[in-house]
């Protein structure tokens, strides 16, 4: 098992806990703890996982598929206006029955019982954000992603909403938290499920960034698209693995997007550390700091509403559900910075350019997300 850390980075003792716990699961090989590992339901968040000859469906999570995705958008950003965009983004609209049957098709995708869910972003902590460039740290990779001050960027971080939710119930039902061994007949069922539900996931943000460009009159280009809870076959040395993601971005897909808490920046990176010693993976973001169920009670007689509206960057937060707005607040999260700084000394990534949050687009009332 490692943990990558520093001093500087506080880690809660439950997370570590949770993380020897699962060192000591069958065909387990290898565990890597991020710095934003923190605790989740029984099983940490911001880990990667190695086993071999067998593979733990709840070490992905529910959520199967989530991740981030990164578009360049036609809109500029000398021409941007903040309470244009606000006022736009109130009144982005739903998807009808119809479209969603139509991109679903497209894509020769499989129906599922939640596909009107399909172009939602969901609750906890997924968002859609306006972003525009602060530093470009290294010009040439910039330019080679074609990463320019010029343009706003849209990031979109959402998942499989309750369709990973539905697979890894089913399989609770039947395995408690056991492990498949591979290959078996519900392991190949499993993974049938899994894959479609990644896709699924990634097409739900490529929808959410068609509303969002269609709202502020743009288009866009897909700079990346990553997924953090997955399940993914490994060779390695002539030995096959299954390496499980639960919050962690992969270092074996190019370049990615770290997003910090709604109040911070967010950083493009280029993984280094691409192979087994660090699971080939990377942090996924901040990390929280405290419980969804403790931020309120720690919040609520410092700040009002308002003052959650507006972030220390000059962004705007869209969130009109007020229990979220207290629960995702960027008090509740790591810095970001430090989680970086960490990931940077350990030789894991190198910092390409850093974005600016403009508008982070959690819920409406008028819209359910």
């Amino acid at each position: 098992m490692q943990i990558i850390s520093s001093e500087n980075n506080w880690l809660e003792g439950e997370a570590i806990r949770q993380l020897e716990m699962t060192a000591s699961f069958e065909g387990m090989q290898h565990v890597v703890g991020m710095p934003d590992l923190h605790p989740g339901k029984g099983i940490p968040v911001g880990a990667a996982y190695l086993t071999e000859n067998i593979f733990y469906p709840h070490l992905v999570g529910s959520d199967i598929g989530c991740g981030i995705g990164l578009w360049k958008t036609t809109i500029k950003t000398k021409k941007f206006k903040l309470a244009k965009s606000v006022k736009r983004l109130n009144q982005v609209a739903s998807y009808s029955s119809e479209d969603i049957e139509y991109y679903r098709n497209k894509e020769n995708m499989e129906q599922t019982p939640f596909d009107n869910a399909l172009g939602t972003i969901g609750g906890g902590n997924h968002f859609a954000e306006l972003q525009r460039i602060e530093e470009i740290v290294n010009p040439s990779l910039c330019e080679q992603h074609g990463l320019s001050k010029d343009n706003v960027y849209l990031a979109v971080h959402s998942g499989s909403r309750g369709y990973g939710g539905k697979i890894l119930s089913q399989h609770i039902e039947e395995y408690n938290a056991q492990g498949l061994p591979y290959p078996s007949e519900p392991a190949t069922s499993y993974l049938h499920q899994h894959n479609h539900a990644m896709q699924w996931a990634k097409l739900n943000r490529r929808l959410i960034s068609y509303q969002f460009l269609d709202a502020l009159g743009g288009d866009g280009v897909c700079v990346l698209d990553l997924f953090h809870n997955s399940l993914t076959m490994v060779e390695r040395q002539g030995k096959t693995y299954w390496l499980h993601r639960k919050g962690a971005a992969p270092t074996d897909s190019g370049i990615a997007l770290i997003p910090g808490s709604r109040g911070d920046f967010s950083y493009v990176v280029r993984p280094l550390s691409t192979g087994w010693e660090h699971a080939y993976s990377m942090a996924h973001g901040a990390g929280r700091k405290w419980k969804r169920s403790e931020a309120k009670g720690k919040l609520k007689n410092r700040f009002h509403v308002k003052d959650l509206q507006k972030t220390k960057l000059g962004s705007f937060v869209i969130c009109e559900d007020r229990e979220l707005l207290y629960q995702e607040a960027p008090q509740a999260y790591k810095d970001i910075n430090v989680v970086i700084d960490v990931m940077i000394n350990a030789s894991m990534i190198e910092v390409i350019a850093i974005l600016r949050p403009l508008v982070t687009y959690k819920t409406t009332r008028k819209k359910k997300c």
